[in-house]
């Protein structure tokens, strides 16, 4: 009997590409391009053995799981996904396989908003084509400090980078210890310290419950109107609210930001008409690079699932 196996939100229409779905036996592989999510998502679906959810994109509730009786498998790419009820996953019989990632994608992509920002590489673009010359100055990293908020594997990239520009780099997290700051090239801080000291600050920790909304008016005003906010994590660590006050009155030099509450981030949402921000639509994790580790270990995980020795099975 054929399987039918979901590829969800394959916006860029290269899943197919980057894996050889036509060379899995037994299966019937289709590919989404749009995004679903509730009914939307259950009703297309319906008769599915297995789905391959990209990052966060699709949300598998328990209700969402519960409407797809037929669900057998569900990957996803990464190896953790917070839009995945594990728990409700198990309870229902459906086993869910992890992928391994790139571990250069997301901090590239901190570096290169915090640098396009700094100098203006947008505004600059778009005058210029509309026909006017050096309409703005840029600034420079050397000599200014960078405040990494969290310091795990993309923290620790990032601390790098940072060094290598010349800048200072300080780091705050909760748990984060003075030896394990200085073993990556960071002097640790405190909470407050890292707003108030920084020249830029990059949120590079995990969204959690003990993160949501971490990032208050507090964090933001210490930053101050020459501060520059760069987040390529999770939107919700930081109070959109308040950053979108402090972007209104001045009270924030600006935001470079990848993620959004809403995602895809729809027309007339606040931060589209926000002074001083450059947006991109989480691209994190979206290289050629990724996607072939994402796409080649998805398939490794069907195939092995189909042989009944399912591997990185998340828990």
């Amino acid at each position: 009997m054929t399987r039918k196996l979901a590829l969800l939100d394959d916006y860029q229409d290269v899943a197919r590409d980057v894996a050889a779905w036509n060379d899995l036996d037994g299966w019937e592989v289709h590919s989404f391009r749009r995004h679903l999510r509730g009914r939307e998502l259950t009703a297309a679906l319906t008769g599915f053995t297995a789905a391959v959810a990209m990052r966060e994109r699709a949300a598998f509730d328990r209700e969402v799981l519960e409407r797809l009786p037929d669900l057998e498998l569900l990957v996803t790419t990464g190896a953790r996904n917070a839009s995945i009820d594990i728990a409700a996953a198990a309870d229902l019989g459906v086993t869910v396989c992890g992928t391994g990632s790139s571990p250069a994608a997301a901090p590239e992509l901190t570096w290169a908003l915090l640098m396009a920002a700094v100098r203006d590489i947008p505004g600059q673009q778009a005058a210029l084509r509309a026909g006017r010359w050096q309409t703005g100055v840029g600034g420079e990293l050397a000599g200014r400090t960078l405040g990494l908020f969290g310091l795990g594997k993309i923290g620790t990239r990032v601390a790098g980078y940072g060094r290598a520009f010349g800048m200072d780099v300080i780091a705050w997290s909760e748990n984060l210890t003075a030896e394990r700051a200085a073993a990556a090239g960071a002097r640790r801080v405190g909470k407050r310290e890292l707003f108030a000291e920084s020249d830029v600050v990059a949120i590079t920790t995990r969204l959690s419950e003990r993160t949501r909304g971490i990032v208050g008016r507090a964090e933001i005003e210490a930053l101050g109107p020459d501060g520059l906010l760069v987040n390529t994590s999770r939107a919700g660590i930081v109070d959109t609210d308040a950053l979108l006050e402090a972007l209104h009155d001045g009270g924030l030099g600006g935001a470079a930001l990848d993620v959004f509450d809403v995602e895809p981030l729809p027309l007339g949402h606040p931060l589209l008409e926000a002074p001083r921000t450059l947006l991109t639509p989480h691209l994190g994790y979206v290289t050629r690079e990724q996607y072939r580790v994402f796409y080649r270990d998805a398939l490794e995980d069907v195939r092995a699932w189909t042989a009944g020795a399912p591997l990185r099975i998340v828990t």
